[in-house]
C-alpha cells in the first residue's frame, strides 16, 4: 500500500495485549485509564466539584470512560474535538440465578447479550470476566483468564442434516455453557468468583458477569499482514483513541479540547446512563466550560465549534460474499481507515464530515477508503447519530475495516490500528 505513515508493528503489538487484557468493558476502561495516567491525566470524581486547571481528567462510570486534555489558554468557549467510540461486544452474560444443569451437568445460565453470532461460542474453551458488587457498594474486578466453560455442539451424528440444512441455534435451549460434573449447586458460581477474587464468602451482592474466550490474538497469514483477536468491534478504536489523546496531549498550540469518549452499551441501543444516547458526555463537557467560568452562552458556542469522529470497525469487502457489498465499494485490510455513508443517517457523515476527515488524514500521511452499504442489505448503526442528535455536534462516523464482525474472533489488517491512530492524533490535534 501507499503511505506516507510509516507501519509501526510495536502498536498492534500493543493493541493486541491490549485485547487480551480487556475481557470486559470494566477492563477496558481500567487499562485505558491506566494508559492516561502515565500520559499525566488524573481522574476526577463526579460527586466532586472540578477545577478549571489546564490539564489532562477522565471520569470513570461503570463501563464508560471520558477523557478531556484541557491546553494552556484554553477559553470558556473553546471547541471540543472528540473522538467517539465503545468499550462492549456482543457476548454471553452471566443471569441473574446464574446456576443451573442438566442430566448430571453442571451449567451456568446466560442471556445473549446485542448481534452477536452464535455458532462462534460453540467449542471454545471460555473465561469468566467483568465485575462485582461488594456489600460497602464498591466494586472488584473480575477475570478468570483460563478455560473454565464451554457450549459444546451437538455432534453430527446426532444432528445429520445440519451441513445440508444449516446449524439451527435456539438460544435459551442451546447456548448454556457446561462447567463441570454434579448436582447443580446454589450459588456455586458466586462462590466461586469470590474464592478467585480473594473475596470472603457472602462479599459478593452484585454481579455483572459475562464470557470470553481464551485464546489470545495472534498475527495471521502467510506474511502476518492480517491479525486475529476478540473485541475489535469496538476495542480497535478505543485502544486507538486513547493512544491519540495521549499523543495530542503533547503538543504545543492546541486551538481545541482533545475527547476521548468511550462508551458502553452500543451493542444494545446505547440507552443507559453509560451509554451514548445517556447524558454523561454532555455532562461531562458542559461542567468542563462551567469549571473554566464558562456559563450557558460559552456552552453553546463550544459545541458549536465541536466536531466528533465515531470511530467503530466497519465491514471489510469479503471474498465469499461479494455480492451482499455495495460493487463500487470495496473497503481492504491496510487500506486504511473508512468514512461510513449513510443518507439515511444510519452513520452521521455528511459532506462537511468527509472535508474533516480527508483533512486529518492528509495532514497525518494517512490513506483512507469509503464505506456504504449495497441498498439491498439493510445499514447498521453507530453511536455517530446519537451523538449528533444528543447534543447538536457536527460527527462523522469512520473506522477500520473488519471481517466477522461480531464473531467471538474478529479479522482485521496488521497495518489498520497504526493508521486509525495516527488519523485520530491528527485529527484531535485541530
Amino acid at each position: 500500500m501507499s503511505t506516507s505513515v510509516r507501519f509501526d508493528r510495536g502498536h498492534t503489538d500493543d493493541l493486541m495485549s491490549f485485547l487480551a487484557a480487556s475481557p470486559s468493558p470494566y477492563h477496558a476502561v481500567a487499562n485505558a485509564a491506566a494508559r492516561l495516567e502515565k500520559a499525566g491525566f488524573r481522574q476526577v470524581v463526579e460527586t466532586d466539584a472540578w477545577d478549571g486547571e489546564a490539564g489532562g481528567k477522565y471520569v470513570l462510570r461503570g463501563g464508560a470512560l471520558i477523557a478531556w486534555y484541557v491546553p494552556e489558554g484554553a477559553t470558556p468557549a473553546t471547541p471540543f474535538r472528540i473522538v467517539g467510540a465503545h468499550t462492549d461486544s456482543p457476548n454471553l452474560r452471566v443471569k441473574p440465578i446464574p446456576d443451573t444443569g442438566a442430566r448430571g451437568w453442571r451449567q451456568i445460565a446466560v442471556e445473549i447479550y446485542g448481534g452477536t453470532l452464535l455458532n462462534t461460542w460453540l467449542d471454545r474453551d471460555l473465561g469468566l470476566s467483568g465485575r462485582v458488587t461488594l456489600r460497602d457498594g464498591s466494586h472488584r474486578l473480575v477475570n478468570v483468564d483460563r478455560p473454565l466453560l464451554r457450549v459444546p455442539q451437538l455432534a453430527v451424528h446426532l444432528d445429520r442434516s445440519v451441513n445440508a440444512e444449516g446449524l439451527k441455534l435456539d438460544k435459551q435451549r442451546h447456548m448454556t455453557p457446561i462447567w463441570g460434573l454434579g448436582e447443580v449447586q446454589e450459588g456455586g458460581l458466586i462462590s466461586f468468583v469470590e474464592e478467585e477474587a480473594g473475596l470472603a464468602a457472602g462479599d459478593v451482592r452484585g454481579w455483572d458477569l459475562m464470557v470470553h474466550s481464551v485464546e489470545p490474538p495472534a498475527y495471521l497469514g502467510r506474511d502476518q499482514e492480517l491479525v486475529a483477536g476478540p473485541r475489535m468491534d469496538n476495542l480497535l478504536s478505543v485502544h486507538a483513541g486513547t493512544a491519540a489523546l495521549a499523543a495530542a496531549s503533547t503538543q504545543d498550540g492546541l486551538t481545541c479540547i482533545p475527547v476521548l469518549a468511550a462508551f458502553d452499551h452500543e451493542e444494545n441501543g446505547s440507552q443507559s446512563d453509560t451509554g451514548a444516547d445517556g447524558p454523561l458526555l454532555g455532562t461531562v463537557l458542559e461542567r468542563s466550560v462551567f469549571a473554566r467560568g464558562g456559563g450557558y452562552e460559552d456552552r453553546a458556542r463550544a459545541f458549536a465549534g465541536t466536531v466528533c469522529l465515531s470511530s467503530d470497525t466497519g465491514h471489510a469487502v469479503h471474498p465469499n460474499y461479494t455480492e451482499r457489498h455495495e460493487p463500487g465499494h470495496h473497503p481492504m485490510p491496510n487500506g486504511g481507515p473508512i468514512l461510513k455513508v449513510n443518507v439515511n443517517q444510519r452513520y452521521a457523515t455528511d459532506g462537511g464530515g468527509r472535508a474533516i476527515f480527508a483533512d486529518a488524514c492528509e495532514r497525518a500521511g494517512v490513506p483512507w477508503q469509503n464505506f456504504v452499504s449495497n441498498n439491498s442489505m439493510p445499514c447498521g448503526t453507530t453511536i455517530g447519530p446519537i451523538t449528533a442528535a444528543r447534543h447538536g455536534i457536527t460527527t462523522v462516523d469512520i473506522g477500520v475495516a473488519i471481517l466477522s464482525m461480531h464473531s467471538a474472533r474478529e479479522l482485521c489488517g496488521a497495518e489498520d490500528p497504526h493508521l486509525l491512530a495516527a488519523a485520530l492524533t491528527a485529527f484531535l490535534e485541530g
